[in-house]
Formats: C-alpha cells, sequence, structure tokens
C-alpha cells in the first residue's frame, strides 16, 4: 500500500462519507493516492422496515459496494447507530483503524454537526489521529504507531448548518463538477436510504439533495459542484494543507 498516500475517510455511518465528500475522494484517487472508506457505526437505525440485524447487514453490504468504485476497502468499528460513546473502548479502536491504513490525511465530519453521532465521530476521529502515534497507547489489531501525526480536514455538516441552523463556511471548496457522476453512483449503492430519509427526515429523491447541496457550494466556488472542507489546525497537527497540495499537483 502506498502509505504516502492513502486517504482515509471515516463517517459515523454508511453513506455520510458518500453525502459529504466522495467528489473529493474521486479526485484524490485520480491523482494515486489510495482511499479507504470507515465508518464508525454499522447503519443499524437507519430503517422504519427491518430488525437492526437485518439493516445492518444491508447497510454492509451497500457500504462496501460504494467504496468499490473507488477502488477502496470499507472497514466499520461496529458501534450501533445513536450508541456511539466517546470512550476508551471506542478510542482504542479507532486508533486501530488509523494505525492500520497509516494515511496521510484523514477526512471525518465537523465537531459541530445536526446529530450527536457525527459529533461524537468527529472528536473520536481527532483523538485518534493523535493517538495513533502514541506507543503506550495499545490498540487492538497489533499495528505499530505511526511516526507522524495525519492532516485532518473535517467536511462540512449535512445541510451546510451546524445544530442551531447558524450557516458553516468551509476553509475551502474543492471543485467536483467533473466527479459528480461518481459521487451519485456511490450515494444510488445505499439504497435502503430513501424510504428511511423520506419517514424520518422528509426528503425524497436524495440523490437530488445532495446535488442542489453541491451546486449551492459550487456557486460560492465559482464552478458547477463543489464540496467544502475546513483543516483541523490546532498544535500538534500538521497545518500544510496537504489536500489541496495533492489536488493541485
Amino acid at each position: 500500500m502506498a502509505r504516502d498516500k492513502t486517504i482515509l475517510a471515516i463517517g459515523a455511518h454508511p453513506d455520510d462519507v458518500e453525502f459529504r465528500c466522495a467528489g473529493t475522494l474521486s479526485r484524490l484517487r485520480k491523482k494515486g493516492c489510495k482511499i479507504v472508506i470507515a465508518t464508525v457505526a454499522n447503519g443499524d437505525c437507519g430503517t422504519a422496515e427491518y430488525s437492526a440485524e437485518e439493516i445492518a447487514r444491508i447497510r454492509r453490504g451497500e457500504a462496501m459496494a460504494s467504496a468499490a468504485i473507488l477502488g477502496a476497502p470499507y472497514r466499520c468499528i461496529g458501534e450501533g447507530d445513536l450508541a456511539i460513546d466517546c470512550d476508551t473502548e471506542t478510542r482504542r479502536k479507532v486508533t486501530a483503524l488509523v494505525r492500520e491504513f497509516h494515511p496521510l490525511i484523514v477526512l471525518t465530519h465537523p465537531l459541530v454537526d445536526y446529530m450527536v453521532d457525527h459529533e461524537v465521530t468527529s472528536r473520536l476521529v481527532r483523538d485518534a489521529c493523535f493517538a495513533a502515534g502514541v506507543p503506550n497507547f495499545t490498540a487492538p489489531g497489533g499495528h505499530p504507531p505511526m511516526n507522524r501525526i495525519p492532516h485532518l480536514y473535517y467536511f462540512l455538516p449535512g445541510g451546510g448548518t451546524d445544530n442551531l441552523g447558524r450557516t458553516v463556511p468551509p476553509q475551502f471548496l474543492v471543485d467536483i463538477t467533473a466527479e459528480m457522476d461518481v459521487k451519485k453512483r456511490m450515494l444510488k449503492c445505499h439504497a435502503s436510504q430513501r424510504n428511511w430519509l423520506l419517514k424520518h427526515h422528509g426528503v425524497d429523491h436524495y440523490i437530488n439533495m445532495m446535488a442542489a447541496d453541491a451546486e449551492r457550494l459550487g456557486r460560492l466556488a465559482g464552478c458547477g459542484c463543489a464540496e467544502g472542507f475546513t483543516q483541523h489546525l490546532g498544535t500538534p497537527y500538521p497545518t500544510d494543507n496537504k489536500l489541496l497540495e495533492i489536488l493541485r499537483s
């Protein structure tokens, strides 16, 4: 594996990564990056039709099919929906994931989002990027600690607003106009979610919803469609913008 160009995208649930950053992942793949997609939860509450066990099985298959479009492996930490805890046990699991793939760049949810699973995942991933290089912080899997902290980026929250409805401005935008077909194909793999989003979120045609959001960001960026990101810049995380550097190379 080309560890020096591995990109690890971690969402709370299956389809989160597709909604928020699949276009950027597609561009990074074209630049020679190895893409890995992971979720902390298994999606077991994303239904009004199936049992928790059945929908988790269905959604794992959907996530694997979506990741395969980018030639990416899919990993699931295995927590339940609405049951992700920011505790030491889960932190060790996410740290093990980071150590396994030794990413240059990690993408995840922002610290403030519309639902708690996203926010807790963000905190876990931030902690894991730090802990991945701490030798005395043990994690399952036996993977050696990293010798650096990955470049950490937050994609935008759903709808582009925080949990109080305030607009969250991105630090920078990525033109994904040429990747919209790939982004749509990946999101379409999550077919089980159409009925759920209609029933619980009042949203039908979730592909159109995603496209409308990408077009909104595209207008801000002066292009057809875009995705937005903010880099974690706190000490001792790296502050050079490796994501844009790769895309511009």
